[in-house]
């Protein structure tokens, strides 16, 4: 069951604090937030820095000036993922006394080695004792009341259209909480969904293979998903997503305008060639006004010179 279209409209733009933003994370906010205020909705961020041996001092900050001077103000307060444990440790045990959880002590070679499909080798364990692996979730088998959850999951994305994910294909049971202790994102983003009644995920294509994992997980705490929307993302002459792994360079803050001027082009709003030198409260008033989710290219990834 999707978000029911009278919910009032909750979107929600949640970066990970690993470097400042760059022009493809400027996509996803952009769009996140001209869908939801041309709804009349409201617009959160939610700050993922749930992974602290990736976390880059300072970039928390940086990001939100980042997002201020382009005028992408956000409604309410910031959701750390930092101060989240007792949430995502209370689902676990939920997940747990449902019979949905499992340690599994297989290493990532091993999975690769399986065709990256987890193949179920630790399933006998159960979840007594002192176990030092990672958690996994059920997907395939599930207990009573469950079973009716199983199979392939539809959904309608709106964007790129009708989608069928298959996660005993793709990915097989996934992992909730890492070996190390650290709460893994598709845990996490699920319980904050549900905790911040977002009613809409608009975000890059990179994140479209997970999108099955996480309605399963929706269902299983028998919470309604959002709708999803997945845009392209933005890939250098190589090809390779821009990201800050790949060197991706910075947004120059002191060019705004421009930025999202850039932005809504690659998102195929037909803003026109008047507004290329317009203050970002003038863009983004025309973007609102005329947002279009029809004229997103239906495309995984476009160059970021387009």
């Amino acid at each position: 069951m999707t978000a029911s279209s009278h919910k009032a409209y909750i979107g929600r733009f949640a970066p990970s604090p690993t470097g400042p933003l760059h022009f493809g994370s400027l996509l996803a906010a952009l769009a996140s937030y001209l869908d939801a205020r041309a709804r009349n909705g409201r617009w959160l961020v939610r700050v993922e820095d749930l992974d602290p041996p990736r976390e880059v001092p300072g970039a928390t900050d940086a990001i939100l000036r980042s997002l201020e001077s382009h005028h992408l103000f956000w409604d309410g307060d910031i959701l750390f993922q930092s101060q989240r444990d007792s949430a995502y440790s209370e689902t676990l045990n939920r997940l747990d006394r449902a019979g949905l959880l499992y340690y599994c002590y297989c290493t990532r070679r091993e999975v690769a080695a399986a065709g990256g499909v987890y193949p179920g080798t630790c399933r006998h364990r159960s979840m007594a004792g002192s176990g030092a692996g990672a958690l996994r979730l059920k997907t395939t088998d599930l207990p009573s009341p469950y079973t009716r959850l199983e199979g392939p999951i539809e959904f309608e994305d709106v964007i790129v259209g009708h989608q069928q994910q298959d996660i005993a294909e793709t990915t097989g049971d996934f992992i909730v909480r890492r070996k190390d202790g650290l709460f893994a994102y598709q845990l996490a983003v699920v319980v904050d969904d549900i905790a911040q009644g977002v009613t809409h995920v608009i975000r890059g294509s990179d994140l479209l293979h997970a999108t099955a994992a996480q309605i399963l997980l929706f269902r299983l705490l028998g919470a309604s998903e959002p709708r999803y929307g997945h845009i392209p993302v933005a890939v250098n002459e190589q090809g390779q997503k821009l990201s800050k792994q790949q060197g991706a360079s910075p947004l120059d803050d002191s060019r705004a305008g421009e930025n999202l001027f850039r932005a809504l082009r690659f998102l195929g709003q037909a803003v026109p060639d008047a507004l290329q030198h317009a203050s970002c409260p003038d863009l983004l008033r025309w973007g609102v006004a005329n947002w279009d989710r029809g004229q997103i290219p239906r495309a995984s990834s476009r160059p970021a010179s387009a």
